[in-house]
């Protein structure tokens, strides 16, 4: 018996989600070899403004979709939140990119400042961008394998619901270690 992606969706999200958050873990970890990856400068040196424009879109991206789908917007609200998904990805993409083969950047500002107001941020911001993969994975995994009409009596909704409240704080927190990283100190 073939089982469908509608049947396996738990599954699925856990072995995605273990994927995804272990090329981040590994990335950071130094674990990734850097001698398999192609090294281009300028585009390293940019990935941080990249990334934060790709937050701020992204930002605008779920605020939309939401709004749509709380007028019924239905395919509207599909479009924009798979295109905030895209952005998602793409950042996590850039960012696994750049942490393999750049040391992550060493926080610039008075130690008294990283150590209450930088350091809670950041990890605020990667706890809540860590439990978002799960969550995005089970919701998108839910939206493409089922019709319309059965989405509605799924966990769709509620645990959407959640996931983009803590996608939108983790993407303004990801914004605000930029300022302080680039822009502040």
């Amino acid at each position: 018996m073939q089982l469908s992606i509608r049947d396996q969706v738990p599954l699925l999200t856990v072995v995605l989600s273990a994927a995804a958050l272990g090329a981040v873990f590994a990335a950071v970890g130094g674990v990734i070899p850097t001698s398999i990856i192609p090294r281009v400068d300028p585009l390293l040196d940019v990935i941080p403004e990249l990334n934060v424009v790709i937050s701020a879109t992204a930002i605008g991206t779920i605020i939309a979709g939401w709004r749509a789908i709380r007028r019924n917007e239905v395919t509207r609200h599909r479009n924009y939140m798979l295109t905030s998904f895209a952005l998602f990805s793409a950042f996590l993409v850039f960012y696994i990119y750049r942490i393999s083969l750049r040391s992550p950047t060493e926080f610039p500002g008075p130690a008294s400042i990283e150590q209450f107001v930088y350091f809670p941020i950041l990890g605020i911001h990667i706890l809540l961008a860590v439990l978002c993969v799960p969550l995005l994975l089970y919701v998108i995994l839910l939206a493409v394998s089922r019709p319309v009409e059965e989405i509605y009596r799924t966990r769709h909704r509620s645990v959407g619901q959640i996931a983009a409240v803590l996608w939108l704080i983790s993407f303004s927190l990801g914004i605000v270690v930029y300022g302080m990283l680039y822009v502040v100190y």
